[in-house]
């Protein structure tokens, strides 16, 4: 089941999106994660085998969040990149999920020989 949002709070210090669910889960996902696993077609593409290693994300600041209906946000970055719908189902799969998202990111940029 996907469950609405409840709080959305942008943490500039620390880099990360502090977001809680109406079943009581929250997260605090940092924006380097948001930005470089967007759900935009710029990032992963229009189809499987698509997708665009993002590097150089490691200092991506937040420049702000707007709404999109009851289902979603669309985040705006200073590197320019403000396209792509983080739905709620999509934000609550990346906190579930984001250990193994993260090293599986990690292990990508190393075999393309890039950095974050």
């Amino acid at each position: 089941m996907i469950e609405q949002a409840t709080e959305i709070t942008l943490h500039q210090q620390s880099r990360e999106l502090g977001i809680g669910f109406a079943d009581g889960s929250r997260y605090r996902l940092p924006y380097e994660f948001l930005r470089v696993h967007s759900p935009s077609a710029e990032v992963r593409g229009h189809s499987p085998g698509q997708a665009v290693l993002q590097t150089g994300k490691r200092g991506v600041n937040v420049l702000g969040v707007e709404p999109v209906g009851s289902y979603a946000i669309k985040i705006g970055f200073d590197d320019g990149h403000d396209s792509g719908l983080y739905t709620w189902e999509y934000l609550q799969h990346l906190g579930r999920h984001q250990d193994a998202l993260w090293q599986e990111y990690l292990h990508r940029l190393e075999a393309a020989g890039k950095s974050r």
